[in-house]
């Protein structure tokens, strides 16, 4: 096991997309999305285990949530759990991580990854993962992970990569959830893969990227460096982040280094981004429907059904559809159109007791 490996785990965001099931006192990272027994947080830092020690596994949360993350993974301890004021999204988080692994070990090897991904084949993951952080280790390049891609996804960032032999490929393009007919394109081509916003450098490195490419967030983690890791860390974390502008690691670095590379896996790998992800990895019936609760279904297809206990739900008639019934919230709705969950939370942000539901 390498003492120079680091990892990071990102369980900042709010799971829009998963509401009603998730909420913003338990968003998604923070629930057993897949009914194995484990949240999406426990299965991503039990992922890393077998290769990293779990002293250098990190978690960059907001403040409101660091309980959340004491409650589920008690191994960490208080200097583990990297607690954000407010969120700005990717870039700061990663830079707040960083500043602090650099400064208990300048020659750490940095896996930033989200919390709330799935990987089936993870001795595959593992191995891919441990081949990057060697490449990462001469603190010379700002590696990335792509997926193979196994159908024209539109959901997905796609990398384009210069063909060349070897583990990992120069990068050539960065391109956000493309339309279709650009999306089988990509495919066609055979040099684009799906970007898992998973990362591996070296904390030199990144540094060095973000002096070079955010000097104005370089420079206010600088100034509070040597209060990380002691009794000040958390007042001077509050100063800093009032001074973070909101910006991910891709548009702030990725998009602008030179030295950006990929390395390819093919792990059986999905970001549960959306309700129809959840479909396309769940056990379903005959039907193709997805059901988590007590139901019964009459001519309906392609669907998700989930209940709580106590509670017989019946459908009938409905092709493609999320029928849930999430404590205080039913929902009824088309389960592939993630952009309504946003309208969904912003309207019943209006209600005169929006507290109560989101």
């Amino acid at each position: 096991m390498n003492k120079d490996l680091y990892v990071v785990l990102m369980a900042g965001g709010v799971g829009v997309r998963f509401w009603p099931y998730s909420r913003n006192s338990k968003p998604k990272q923070f629930l057993d999305v897949l009914g194995t027994g484990r949240t999406l947080l426990q299965s991503t830092y039990d992922r890393f285990l077998p290769i990293c020690p779990k002293e250098n596994i990190l978690v960059v949360t907001h403040e409101e949530h660091a309980k959340l993350v004491r409650e589920q993974l008690p191994d960490l301890t208080e200097d583990q759990i990297l607690a954000e004021p407010m969120r700005k999204n990717t870039a700061p988080c990663i830079a707040y991580a960083s500043y602090k692994i650099r400064k208990i070990n300048s020659n750490a090897i940095i896996v930033v990854t989200p919390s709330d991904q799935l990987v089936l084949k993870e001795q595959d993951f593992q191995e891919v993962i441990t081949k990057a952080a060697a490449h990462a280790s001469k603190q010379d390049k700002l590696i990335t992970l792509g997926i193979k891609p196994t159908r024209p996804e539109t959901g997905y960032g796609y990398i384009q990569y210069i063909e060349a032999k070897g583990f990992i490929k120069k990068v050539k393009t960065f391109t956000e959830k493309p339309a279709l007919a650009i999306a089988k394109k990509f495919l066609e081509s055979g040099d684009f893969v799906w970007n898992a916003g998973i990362f591996i450098w070296g904390a030199q490195a990144i540094v060095e990227a973000l002096q070079k490419h955010q000097s104005e967030l370089s420079d206010v983690f600088e100034d509070i460096e040597k209060d990380l890791g002691t009794t000040n860390e958390k007042a001077s974390i509050e100063q800093a982040y009032g001074q973070c502008k909101n910006i991910s690691i891709d548009y702030a670095i990725m998009e602008k280094a030179e030295n950006v590379h990929v390395c390819l896996g093919d792990f059986a790998w999905s970001d549960l981004g959306s309700w129809g992800s959840i479909h396309e990895i769940s056990a379903k019936d005959e039907n193709n429907n997805v059901i988590q609760a007590q139901a019964l279904t009459y001519e309906t297809r392609n669907s998700i059904i989930r209940g709580g206990e106590g509670k017989l739900i019946v459908v009938q008639g409905l092709n493609g559809y999320l029928v849930g019934d999430f404590g205080n919230v039913v929902i009824v709705c088309e389960k592939d159109k993630e952009d309504q969950f946003r309208k969904f939370v912003n309207d019943v942000k209006g209600l005169p007791n929006s507290t109560e539901f989101i």
